[in-house]
């Protein structure tokens, strides 16, 4: 009686895309498919077992220099476990206005991004990344709902549920962000050298374009 209450209270929220049940699986046991910035597909399923930080990134925004603290992030805790997945989006003030070419100028010229960068995609509205329709129907109530802004965040656990989302205000090296990761990852089994994104999986999977040099050839 009580679920049957609770669904049709989703229902009148709108939160009823992903059934009751669903809101507390795993993003693993979606079959979502997403490419990097320039094309190749990004296996999700490959992140199992680690911690996943999703944000969705723009070049223009008040908010762009956090990708100094996503990046310190990743230099910090990769090794441990925690994989920092960038997600450009234009949604919001046409703010991410760029080919994958100038965004990634920006991420890796300007802020030294290392970690995964996804293809532009939308993460709000009907047509919505099915990604975001999971990430944003999923958890608790107080977690669903439509992403507001720029540089709102996705903490998952290494099963792949939403343990924690927070604001475009909370910057990336908070003391409650590192804190939550801390807890995540005190949970998880620790990662080989291996298995931690380093500069050279960056490079390869996203595809760096090294600037031509001018020759007088």
């Amino acid at each position: 009686m009580r679920v049957w209450i609770l669904k049709c209270l989703l229902s009148l929220l709108g939160l009823s895309s992903l059934s009751m049940a669903e809101t507390a699986v795993s993003i693993y046991d979606h079959d979502l498919t997403i490419k990097h910035l320039f094309g190749e597909p990004l296996d999700l399923s490959q992140y199992r077992g680690k911690a996943l930080l999703v944000v969705n990134v723009a070049s223009e925004c008040g908010f762009t220099p956090q990708y100094k603290g996503l990046q310190a992030l990743h230099q910090t805790y990769s090794k441990k476990g925690l994989v920092v997945i960038g997600v450009p989006s234009n949604d919001f003030g046409n703010q991410e206005p760029g080919t994958a070419e100038e965004i990634n100028q920006v991420c890796s010229s300007k802020f030294g991004v290392e970690f995964p960068i996804t293809e532009k995609i939308r993460v709000k509205g009907k047509d919505k990344h099915p990604l975001y329709a999971f990430l944003t129907q999923s958890g608790t109530l107080k977690q669903r709902g439509e992403v507001r802004w720029n540089f709102t965040k996705f903490l998952l656990d290494g099963n792949g549920q939403i343990a924690h989302r927070y604001t475009s205000y909370q910057k990336p090296l908070s003391k409650r962000i590192q804190r939550d990761i801390d807890r995540l990852l005190s949970r998880l089994p620790t990662p080989s050298v291996s298995e931690s994104i380093l500069k050279e999986d960056y490079d390869k999977i996203n595809k760096v374009r090294p600037k031509k040099e001018d020759s007088n050839e």
